[in-house]
């Protein structure tokens, strides 16, 4: 339900190397203790240093993060699950076959698709990363504050 912060939130792509952990880093930034957070993917590949630096230009450090798979959860245990890839929905969508979970898929661009300069491709994922973040508070705004 749009504007309720729920107990556990897992975000979820293809590799857990761009966007899920952008989105878990963000999502935590806002909310601290208040909500778990975690992030998976499909499959699992490095972190992307790109994610790295554009995260860290807003003060977020994921450098630290460890990408995981699905298989890796340790607890199935989430309020919402948000799928940010469409080979992440359909794992979604089957994990929650047999947990009771809300399912939400948020299609978001893969950066790693944009070619050219550095700086073009860092523009790339800033764009990812703000969209992330103007989609995070609006599903999950910090309680108290007003609504943009």
């Amino acid at each position: 339900m749009e504007g309720e912060v729920p107990s556990a939130v897992l975000f979820c792509c293809t590799f857990n190397a761009i966007r899920s952990p952008m989105a878990e880093g963000i999502y935590r930034r806002i909310h601290g203790t208040r909500s778990y957070v975690a992030s998976v993917g499909v499959k699992s590949e490095e972190l992307d240093p790109f994610a790295v630096a554009v995260m860290d230009e807003i003060g977020i450090d994921i450098s630290r993060h460890k990408p995981r798979t699905f298989d890796e959860l340790e607890d199935d245990s989430f309020d919402v699950i948000v799928s940010l890839s469409p080979e992440a929905q359909h794992k979604a969508v089957d994990l929650t076959r047999t947990i009771a979970c809300e399912v939400e898929f948020w299609p978001t661009f893969d950066p790693t698709l944009v070619e050219g300069s550095r700086e073009a491709r860092l523009e790339a994922y800033r764009q990812v990363r703000d969209e992330l973040e103007r989609r995070i508070r609006k599903r999950f705004p910090v309680m108290g504050m007003a609504r943009e």
